[in-house]
């Protein structure tokens, strides 16, 4: 059963937060020359729509982010079932994937800058080799946390090792996965606008990095605004797929598909 629950309190809060941050900005109690109230985040996002600056913006971004995560979470699932299968191939690797996903992913945007340039495929580098490792990880944990009786089944039941896969690993690995996804899509927003911002001169990175240099503090805050929404729309998109595509998972639990 899908919960469509709303977080009343959390949302009071964060209104609360924001009702705060206007008081005090009007009534001058808090002054910063470049620090608007939140009232002006509005006005200056419809006007952005309607010059035409934010509609590309957004799309690049979400182009980029989606397509990496799509690469990025690939990429992730099919080595962590190979690892979380294969003892041996686990044992002469995870050494090196602690080693390579402890880089600190803004430490590789010069690297893949100078190698790609000013273009998407250096942006997509960042996304796909930092946002693999959480689903690669989550994974391997839930491959290899298959409970061993649902193992003794296969077996009994003769099943090929595909057959295996569908039936068996990857029901019971699927909320390990899926918080891998989750973590992933998020990384791969946050490392598309920070490779925007540094070296792909498109999307909404780039665009609030332009606002900040102009000395537009309420533009500014207007990119910093889309990009938050942009995350918790992308957020409950992949919660929602995921509770429609697996209801044991909203139900709160694992589920195993009847070979």
């Amino acid at each position: 059963m899908l919960r469509n629950r709303v977080n009343y309190l959390g949302l009071a809060t964060m209104l609360a937060v924001v009702g705060l941050w206007e008081a005090l900005v009007r009534s001058g109690v808090v002054e910063f020359q470049f620090l608007p109230a939140p009232s002006a985040f509005g006005p200056r996002i419809g006007s952005l729509v309607s010059s035409g600056d934010l509609v590309p913006a957004f799309l690049h971004t979400l182009q980029v982010t989606l397509l990496g995560w799509v690469l990025a979470s690939t990429i992730g699932i099919v080595l962590g079932l190979l690892l979380g299968l294969s003892e041996t191939a686990w044992r002469y690797s995870m050494a090196s994937i602690e080693v390579m996903r402890a880089i600190p992913p803004v430490s590789l945007v010069p690297v893949a800058l100078l190698v790609f340039g000013f273009s998407i495929r250096m942006e997509l580098t960042i996304i796909i080799f930092v946002s693999a490792w959480p689903v690669l990880v989550n994974t391997i944990d839930g491959v290899r946390g298959v409970r061993a009786e649902l193992v003794d089944v296969a077996r009994m039941l003769r099943l090929s090792g595909l057959t295996r896969i569908r039936k068996i690993v990857l029901p019971a690995a699927a909320p390990a996965i899926v918080v891998g996804l989750r973590l992933a899509l998020s990384l791969s927003l946050v490392l598309a606008v920070v490779g925007e911002m540094i070296g792909n001169p498109s999307g909404l990175g780039d665009a609030l990095v332009k606002a900040q240099q102009a000395l537009q503090p309420e533009e500014m805050f207007a990119y910093v605004f889309v990009i938050g929404l942009l995350g918790v729309g992308l957020n409950a998109a992949l919660r929602y797929a995921s509770a429609r595509l697996l209801p044991s998972l909203a139900a709160g639990g694992g589920g195993v598909t009847s070979p």
